[in-house]
């Protein structure tokens, strides 16, 4: 007879994606379904959300929520690549690594051309020099700049950084995009406003993030120039997101911008990655890949612990990053207790 493995498995710290929803957003949602509402966006909760984005940004905005990241970035930049174009971004990017060809088919075909930067960023300068064919009929054409805040490595852009990035684009006459998935913890880390992290540096278009940080089901698509929206509604509808019951993922939404719900998740989420950062320096085989901006950090771990985490129920995956790291995420609900208990195997 097979033995039913009954151990539960550990899976904190694989990702901030498997926390549950914060309460405040939970409480929003049941709000939402006491009584009948006006669907596809039509909702006063949906149209609420461009008054609120636009308060938090300091300047009028157009947003569209969505209930993936994937979509958001994919539909982000359909509006501001041709099935022709180039769309540049680093080569460990989410849009080139994660998401299936999402960007290459909701545009129709663009041409992702991977940057190898520093850090997991790219580089003002290396952009410039991979900006090429520009008018020539045999080249896909400059199109667009992405850009991951956090970046994929779990490092922030400066805003020195974005600003260069964004006037190099912007000189080539190309539209700049930023995947905010953790847009509130690089936010936090930098400790300035979203508007000195967006608009202010050059950003066009923005993929805000709230799914990782307390939402069940949220993301939102926000335009910081009214003409760049473009064909976007009629985009949403055609690839099966405009949902009918919107009011859900504008209610999650309105609740995270709420009260500062987003910025005390991601505070959280930040010191929690870095007690377990510090944590794990101590140890005199563990070593840094990279440097712990936020929630996210990454290190050299030898195969004996990996082992040795593995034994207790972890799920630690040794191959991530080319096998160059291992990857650790605390999330807006990490218990100090679970980081010294996962610290605790190391120890012994």
């Amino acid at each position: 007879m097979t033995q039913i493995k009954t151990k539960r498995e550990r899976i904190k710290f694989a990702s901030d994606n498997v926390t549950g929803a914060c309460p405040e957003v939970l409480d929003a949602v049941l709000k939402a379904n006491d009584e009948d509402r006006t669907p596809y966006g039509n909702d006063e909760l949906s149209k609420n959300l461009q008054n609120k984005f636009s308060e938090i940004f300091e300047k009028e905005v157009v947003v569209f929520p969505t209930a993936s990241g994937t979509a958001a970035n994919a539909l982000a930049l359909s509006t501001m690549t041709p099935s022709f174009g180039n769309i540049y971004c680093h080569r460990l990017s989410h849009i080139n690594v994660d998401e299936c060809g999402a960007p290459e088919f909701y545009t129709g075909g663009a041409k992702l051309v991977n940057l190898k930067g520093n850090n997991g960023k790219i580089l003002a300068e290396d952009l410039d020099n991979n900006i090429t064919g520009k008018g020539i009929v045999h080249h896909t054409q400059p199109s667009s700049v992405s850009i991951t805040q956090l970046c994929e490595t779990g490092v922030a852009y400066q805003l020195d950084e974005i600003k260069k990035i964004s006037a190099t684009a912007h000189k080539h006459k190309l539209k700049i995009h930023m995947d905010g998935a953790r847009f509130a913890n690089a936010l936090v880390s930098l400790n300035c406003t979203p508007a000195e992290m967006t608009w202010k540096s050059g950003i066009d278009v923005l993929s805000f993030g709230a799914t990782k940080n307390g939402c069940l089901a949220a993301e939102a698509i926000i335009f910081f120039n009214q003409e760049l929206v473009g064909n976007l509604p009629f985009l949403m509808k055609r690839a099966g997101h405009l949902l009918s019951k919107m009011r859900f993922v504008s209610a999650q939404l309105d609740a995270y911008i709420s009260n500062d719900v987003w910025l005390k998740n991601a505070k959280h989420a930040n010191a929690m990655g870095k007690k377990l950062s510090q944590g794990l320096q101590q140890h005199k085989n563990v070593e840094l890949s990279y440097p712990t901006d936020a929630n996210e950090v990454f290190v050299k771990i030898p195969k004996y612990i990996i082992d040795q985490f593995n034994s207790h129920g972890y799920k630690i995956n040794d191959d991530e990053w080319e096998g160059k790291a291992v990857r650790l995420v605390a999330a807006w609900n990490t218990d100090p207790t679970d980081v010294e208990s996962f610290l605790n195997i190391i120890k012994s």
